[in-house]
């Protein structure tokens, strides 16, 4: 993807400055620099064509910078735009993390609707813009302005919804539920569902039509049956403005469910996936604000990575075997409706604001048991089949995979490779983020990364940080090499990456700072206990690190239009038994040498006599005169050092 019309005004500047631009100086900079498409830029009933329209392949997403943002560590959509302004062109790619109505404990990841969430809205733009005066009209124009910029736009498809979503409540077919009776399920049939949406319908009927003057129906067969889901939404919540009228009367059922023991199946992460019972532990159990008691769950027979997420349902893509008596799937049968349902609203969402990408949510998960089916169909997996819906209008449109490399049989049934490419991802997060540079394990991680970008159809990331690693668990990573990290995935061509918002400025954390400074704890809300935050998030004061880093985005600002993958070549591949700590490539008329080692300077580096004199053009550690260390036709590295040399 061509990076050379990328816009990025605010370069350099302090981020929480940067953050809190004048809405009118933002304008006047965008109508400076575009004329009249600015202005229709911001009229959400137009739509701006991507960088990428016209494309007919999806391979770009294999080599995209990508940048994840939190809207709720920057307050608004709006404030993506000064953010965006701040990054490098080669950072092209812009990842929003899950922009619907949040569910339980507000986790972004939990939606309880299809609906924008209202807390991303901002009144300053409407102040500015009265016309732009809903969160959907908000998100629509930042998309535009996105794409007139020159960058391309991703959202995330989550396969799974909050435990009573109103997806939930409209569609109870789609999902799967189990009946509680204190620490006990007592029920888990696969036609459960029928049951649900009885007590459902009846509760329904307590409350009343949520539209006055509509005709009630009769049964639940017919509201579930013959009602549209526009319809059925509408009756059960009222309209979608009204946001605490829909919340109380979905508060309602939920408190009518709860009575009967209902609820759905929660979501589960690793082998063996089915099977799961009520966690005997006192612990294992907390009171809502409503003073409802919720049990948390566990699978019967877990391995390693087995995990159960009690807030969140999945969706019910296959039927069971035996009524579920066993807890098996039926692989060969599934729940279409479900699947259409699912591609068909995502769908909706990627045409109308114009997205580029997804993020599949939670790609790791493989529940067959015997693996990868040989020839995968169109029912394998759902995140490849929201993909491939998108595609028919958006051949462009990429699919970046939340899966993180693990060995097979740990995070999913079979080979994790097999399932990614059966499921038709184009790049994958792996897991690089979650070891200190320069140990023997993440140099050989990295080589595994770089064996399996040649070898398969899909490309692993060079992934510096993640909104889920920044979390006081994992500070040790981030306390030195944060430089090399954000130099290789700046400056190696053939590999994509991806980078959280804030790793710029973060503060080392020798010991936990206070949680406010972790975007981790900014994926939900919560105001008590550990994980709790009582204001906005802070960005760091890293003032050294971002300087440095700066340096490196004006010289890939410079060059970046000149590293291709096409003029690639591997001078030093990463060691596959993590020994040789440095790694060097040849891009067109530069050398690459990054030092792997944050402890220790590396051997003297032969350099390849057929380069002629060379000069060292950029280090990524300040210093007046670099040159001195070239002897010989050798060089030294200093201890996390990246360089760039010019070739004659």
């Amino acid at each position: 993807m061509h990076q050379d019309n990328v816009f990025c005004p605010f370069l350099g500047q302090d981020l929480t400055e940067v953050i809190h631009t004048p809405i009118e100086k933002v304008v006047a900079i965008l109508i400076e620099q575009f004329g009249e498409p600015a202005y229709t830029a911001f009229y959400p009933e137009h739509t701006v064509d991507t960088p990428l329209a016209g494309m007919a392949t999806t391979a770009w997403m294999k080599t995209a910078n990508c940048v994840g943002i939190n809207v709720r560590t920057i307050d608004s959509f709006w404030n993506i735009i000064p953010y965006a302004f701040s990054l490098p062109k080669a950072q092209q790619a812009i990842h929003i993390l899950p922009i619907w109505e949040p569910g339980v404990v507000a986790s972004l990841y939990g939606m309880s609707s299809w609906n924008i969430n209202p807390e991303f809205y901002s009144p300053a733009l409407s102040l500015v813009f009265p016309h732009l005066n809903t969160v959907e009209k908000q998100l629509k124009v930042v998309i535009n302005i996105l794409h007139l910029t020159g960058r391309v736009v991703g959202m995330d498809v989550v396969p799974h919804t909050d435990r009573y979503s109103e997806q939930v409540l409209a569609n109870p077919q789609y999902f799967e539920w189990i009946q509680r009776k204190d620490d006990k399920i007592v029920r888990h049939e696969g036609d459960l569902y029928n049951d649900a949406a009885q007590l459902i319908f009846e509760a329904f009927l307590q409350l009343g039509c949520g539209v006055p003057g509509w005709t009630m129906p009769q049964t639940a067969a017919e509201f579930y049956g013959e009602w549209p889901e526009e319809a059925r939404l509408l009756a059960l919540f009222g309209p979608y403005s009204n946001y605490s009228a829909r919340l109380q009367r979905r508060k309602v059922i939920i408190q009518w469910l709860y009575d009967h023991g209902f609820e759905t199946v929660p979501a589960t992460m690793g082998p063996p996936y089915r099977g799961i019972e009520v966690d005997p532990n006192p612990d294992a159990s907390v009171y809502d604000e409503e003073g409802r008691l919720w049990r948390d769950y566990r699978i019967t027979r877990p391995q390693a990575m087995s995990r159960v997420f009690g807030p969140l349902a999945r969706y019910r893509l296959y039927e069971s075997n035996n009524n579920n008596a066993d807890w098996e799937l039926d692989f060969e049968r599934p729940v279409t409706g479900a699947w259409n349902y699912v591609c068909h609203h995502y769908n909706q969402i990627a045409q109308h604001y114009n997205f580029d990408f997804m993020r599949g949510d939670m790609s790791h998960v493989q529940m067959r048991p015997e693996g990868v089916p040989a020839q995968p169909d169109a029912w394998y997996d759902i995140l490849g089949a929201v993909k491939t819906t998108v595609l028919k209008e958006k051949p462009w449109f990429g699919y970046f995979a939340e899966s993180f490399m693990a060995p097979p049989g740990e995070m999913a049934y079979g080979d994790e490779s097999d399932h990614l490419e059966a499921s038709l991802a184009d790049s994958t997060l792996g897991d690089l983020q979650s070891e200190p540079v320069g140990t023997s394990f993440f140099v050989k991680e990295f080589a595994r990364y770089v064996d399996t970008l040649e070898r398969r159809g899909f490309a692993p990331n060079f992934t510096i940080l993640t909104a889920d690693k920044d979390d006081p668990r994992f500070d040790a990573f981030y306390l030195k090499g944060n430089e090399i990290r954000h130099f290789i995935a700046l400056f190696l061509p053939i590999m994509p990456s991806y980078m959280a918002m804030g790793f710029e400025c973060r503060d080392p954390h020798p010991q936990p700072f206070p949680n406010e400074y972790y975007s981790k704890l900014y994926v939900f809300q919560l105001r008590e206990g550990p994980k709790g935050t009582k204001g906005k998030y802070r960005w760091g004061n890293n003032h050294e690190l971002y300087q440095n880093l700066v340096a490196q985005r004006r010289l890939s600002n410079e060059i970046g239009a000149l590293l291709t993958p096409e003029s690639f070549e591997w001078m030093a591949k990463p060691d596959p038994d993590g020994t040789r700590k440095h790694i060097g490539w040849r891009t067109g008329k530069y050398l690459f040498l990054a030092n792997l080692d944050t402890e220790k300077e590396s051997a003297p580096i032969e350099l390849n006599a057929d380069f002629g004199v060379l000069q060292i053009i950029f280090s990524t550690i300040p210093l007046k005169n670099e040159n001195f260390r070239i002897k010989n036709g050798k060089i030294m590295m200093l201890p996390g050092e990246g360089l760039v040399l010019g070739i004659p």
